[in-house]
């Protein structure tokens, strides 16, 4: 069931797309060459970041940078136009490509987890006709994401209409890219308690009303994450994606949480470097202390990566769906794995650098608060509960 969150007041914006006439998107052809360029894209990600970081703002440059390379199609099929990020095989480069771009800018990197999620989702439960009807509109250069959260008391109901249409009532919280997204996906109680319905809003044509006053953040100010009301607004069958609550299905509702991990993992990365780099420039490589922390902090990230690996293998198996238990359980090992690894990075900067690292202008503060809010995903006790839980009933991964 959908989390809750809390209610505000409405404020009205229609959404923007991601599209720029001067930049023709590059050709990414196979998994490699994706990541290549997510590697190559992520020091620009992180100049940028501190302009970016604007509570209400969004990182619009940064996506026309990401379409330029082609990584917003990234995730289709090379028969779509996409580098080939769809398939189970290709979960490593996947992961891999979070990662860099969660290094250059965890904001960047949370909605454009979203929108990756969102184009896998579309492939995996649409029909032909919608999966080349929004494989066009990615390569257009519109951005997708998935927006689930909401109050139990205020969340999306679809109610039918004689001519077979469905209009819309109820919001949807952290809503991520909000103003920005032109085809989020939506998930919505049908009627006479049908079940959970996937389906997707062009927000394009028909923007929900958007209460800005909602994201008052910590850190992650440039998700936009606002509350957006879809009330009054009216979608056709033909929007539907998939059957009732075949988003919840197992194991690809719970075991997508190794892909905001691997973004958040990015952040780490990103604190690891800019930690090193900022205890060259002052001449301490020699203190033994500091050498001390430095190896905690590079075994941690390299503990990291070998759960990216673990997780993709596991997500690549052929059996991967037949096993849904054992692929849910080892990717709540590697979310709260990751999560750990992470709060042991920041309280590791954190000494190392002092109270002088954490002014600005210079990144530590900033990424403090960014990797802070987003290492909090909903139910980690849950997660790690479904790990002993597994284990203690003799099963095996």
């Amino acid at each position: 069931m959908p989390a809750a969150d809390s209610d505000f007041a409405l404020l009205s914006t229609p959404p923007a797309l991601i599209t720029t006439d001067t930049l023709a998107p590059a050709a990414l052809t196979n998994p490699a060459a994706a990541e290549a360029a997510a590697a190559q894209l992520a020091p620009r990600l992180f100049a940028q970041a501190a302009e970016t970081d604007v509570e209400g703002g969004f990182p619009t440059q940064e996506f026309d940078w990401l379409r330029a390379v082609g990584l917003l199609t990234a995730a289709l099929p090379a028969t779509l136009g996409g580098a080939g990020l769809d398939t189970p095989a290709a979960t490593l480069p996947l992961l891999r490509v979070l990662q860099h771009i969660g290094r250059g800018n965890l904001a960047v990197g949370r909605v454009f987890e979203g929108h990756t999620n969102a184009l896998q989702l579309i492939q995996q439960m649409g029909t032909a006709e919608q999966v080349a009807r929004y494989a066009a509109d990615a390569r257009a250069g519109r951005l997708f994401g998935v927006w689930n959260t909401e109050i139990p008391a205020d969340g999306v109901h679809l109610e039918a209409l004689p001519n077979g249409r469905y209009r819309l009532r109820g919001a949807k919280t952290f809503a991520s890219g909000a103003g920005h997204l032109a085809r989020p996906l939506i998930t919505g109680a049908l009627p006479d308690g049908q079940g959970w319905q996937l389906f997707v809003l062009p927000a394009d044509s028909q923007p929900p009303e958007l209460d800005r006053s909602f994201w008052r953040p910590l850190g992650m100010r440039a998700t936009a994450s606002f509350r957006a009301d879809l009330t009054g607004l009216e979608i056709g069958p033909e929007d539907f994606i998939g059957p009732p609550d075949a988003y919840y299905r197992q194991p690809a509702f719970s075991g997508g949480a190794i892909r905001f991990a691997a973004v958040q993992l990015g952040g780490a990365e990103a604190i690891f470097e800019e930690t090193r780099r900022f205890l060259q420039s002052l001449g301490r490589i020699d203190d033994p202390y500091q050498r001390q922390r430095l190896g905690q902090m590079a075994l941690a990230l390299e503990s990291g990566h070998q759960w990216v690996r673990g997780a993709a293998e596991h997500a690549a198996r052929p059996n991967a769906t037949a096993e849904a238990e054992a692929t849910v359980a080892y990717a709540n090992m590697m979310r709260t794995a990751i999560e750990t690894i992470c709060l042991d990075m920041l309280q590791l900067a954190e000494r190392c650098v002092g109270a002088r690292g954490l002014l600005q202008p210079l990144p530590f503060e900033r990424l403090h608060r960014d990797l802070t809010h987003y290492l909090r995903q909903p139910a980690p006790d849950g997660a790690l509960a479904d790990v002993g839980r597994f284990v203690l009933e003799g099963k095996t991964f």
